[in-house]
């Protein structure tokens, strides 16, 4: 009977391994990027689409990257509609992903800012960038730097 507990425990452990895992794989990143800024620039926006394939919404609640100071999550929004002003908008509470559906961040919508750069950038060159998540928990990336333009 003894042996049976443990079986018992170790099949449940296994068991809560197996769903956490489930969890976080349902969040994929596509296509990550970083846009390379003009010479100097101490910020560097972060694009990508999220894509979530899970039955239920998840957060994404921030992110982390040696390179920088700070990591930032914006929108871009119309601020005023008579002059077309468009403004950032910094997102404290993080950026709901509903379920089976996908979020783009790209230029004039989302994105991940890069702020206080510890070193300078450069196109061809990757850097690592952990996106935090309500359910699914951090999901480490690699994220190459494009051009401008």
């Amino acid at each position: 009977m003894r042996h049976f507990s443990k079986f018992a425990f170790a099949a449940v452990l296994i068991a809560a391994a197996v769903s956490a895992f489930a969890q976080a794989t349902k969040i994929t990143i596509k296509d990550p990027y970083a846009q390379q800024g003009p010479a100097g620039a101490d910020t560097f926006s972060v694009y990508m689409t999220i894509i979530n394939r899970a039955n239920e919404p998840d957060c994404l609640t921030g992110a982390t990257a040696e390179i920088a100071a700070q990591v930032q999550l914006y929108e871009m929004y119309l601020a005023n509609i008579d002059n077309g002003v468009i403004e950032m908008r910094l997102l404290t509470r993080g950026l709901d992903i509903p379920p089976a559906r996908s979020v783009t961040f790209e230029p004039g919508s989302y994105r991940v800012m890069l702020v206080g750069l510890k070193k300078p950038l450069s196109a061809g060159e990757t850097f690592s960038l952990t996106l935090n998540f309500e359910k699914a928990g951090p999901l480490p990336l690699t994220v190459p730097v494009k051009p401008m333009g």
